[in-house]
């Protein structure tokens, strides 16, 4: 390594985090509008730069903490984005995180120093966003759905179990397909990554459900 070599200077790492809810059967990624420039007024994933004296995990909860006054949102890396020109200031590599959450159990900040809005997109009605994060995201939904098997992110939306109805409807919402009750039900205990817990819950208003919950061994099955 040479040190004063030129093109080590002028670089920078941002931390991108794709935060996902369902909404009534809706997947929804949240958004905040930005206050300064670049990109002022374009909506963005939450994020931001990485400062020089902190791990990356540990830029990316500030970051959340700063933006939508959050501390409690379990992420974890899923993709690098490289892009040369990706922004306007300087070079800057971009560490992209996923997480999912239960948005009504959320207080979500609308104004912060650097953010003037906040919401959560349905994943069809995107609009244009600052950088790259366009392309952040779809790759993030990407992964989202060959994750749905793997017990990190969908045991962080449902801690205390769900019926075979909840979590069919994340599956559909997040897969945009619809799934036979019955074949569904034989499917996802055959990837052997649920469980019973001897518990009964009523869902929407209809009978009482067996409540399920995530193994913790985790499985890389396909539905």
């Amino acid at each position: 390594m040479e040190v004063n070599n030129p093109k080590y200077n002028n670089q920078g790492i941002h931390v991108i985090s794709t935060i996902f809810t369902i909404d009534k059967g809706v997947t929804k990624v949240l958004l905040i509008k930005r206050k300064n420039n670049p990109y002022k007024d374009y909506w963005a994933l939450v994020g931001g730069a990485l400062y020089n004296d902190e791990l990356l995990i540990d830029g990316m909860k500030r970051e959340i903490k700063e933006k939508i006054g959050i501390d409690n949102i379990y992420v974890e890396q899923f993709g690098l984005f490289d892009k040369i020109d990706r922004s306007l200031l300087k070079r800057m590599i971009a560490v992209g995180y996923i997480g999912i959450v239960d948005k009504d159990k959320l207080e979500i900040l609308k104004d912060t120093l650097k953010t003037s809005d906040s919401d959560w997109y349905p994943i069809d009605m995107i609009p244009t966003l600052a950088y790259d994060h366009n392309i952040i995201l779809n790759e993030a939904i990407d992964v989202l759905k060959k994750r749905l098997n793997e017990t990190d992110l969908l045991s962080n939306l449902y801690p205390n179990g769900f019926t075979m109805p909840e979590i069919q409807k994340i599956y559909e919402s997040i897969l945009d397909v619809k799934f036979d009750r019955r074949n569904f039900r034989k499917k996802l205990l055959s990837l052997d990554i649920i469980e019973e817990t001897n518990k009964v819950e009523k869902f929407d208003g209809n009978k009482p459900a067996k409540i399920y919950k995530f193994k913790d061994n985790k499985k890389k099955n396909v539905l």
